[in-house]
């Protein structure tokens, strides 16, 4: 484990949440740091870090790769930052998208032709963890003259087969 500064205060901060606690119960000061500097550390890491987990919206980044693009398709997310600001697929033919990403999920709906466009390829990215996360993110490749033009990111809300 790294010792940042912000662990630092949040096991500050839970230590004299706890104090205050058990002196509460018991008013023999060395008992009450005692049993405190016991248990502060399980109340951080067993109550406090996985609230922390939960709410906030951290996840890893990884550095662009083809084999895990294809291999975990869930945490697509992970890997979307970097190719974004890369810009590694910035002028890469179709045949050179498809040999890194696979085949296109879907195509988008272009209202002009009443049809897709097969020049604008999408992927899913996969559903960030969190608490309240309701959409899931999704990329869209602009094509023009059969090379990657623009890269869109963007949300969907998440829709489950149950619902209708």
């Amino acid at each position: 484990m790294i010792i940042t500064v912000p662990l630092v205060i949040m096991m500050c901060i839970t230590f004299v949440l706890v104090f205050l606690f058990v002196k509460t119960i018991d008013k023999r000061k060395w008992l009450t740091l005692l049993v405190s500097l016991i248990i502060a550390p399980f109340v951080y890491f067993y109550a406090v870090y996985p609230m922390i987990n939960i709410f906030s919206n951290y996840h890893h980044q990884k550095y662009f790769s083809a084999k895990l693009w294809k291999e975990k398709p869930a945490l697509r997310y992970e890997l979307s930052d970097n190719m974004f600001t890369s810009e590694i697929l910035i002028g890469m033919t179709k045949n050179d998208v498809e040999a890194q990403l696979g085949k296109h999920e879907w195509l988008s709906w272009d209202d002009g032709i009443k049809d897709h466009d097969a020049n604008r390829w999408n992927y899913g990215l996969g559903i960030e963890p969190g608490a309240f996360t309701k959409e899931k993110e999704c990329i869209e490749i602009v094509f023009k003259d059969d090379k990657v033009i623009n890269l869109r990111l963007y949300k969907e809300a998440i829709k489950f087969d149950a619902e209708k």
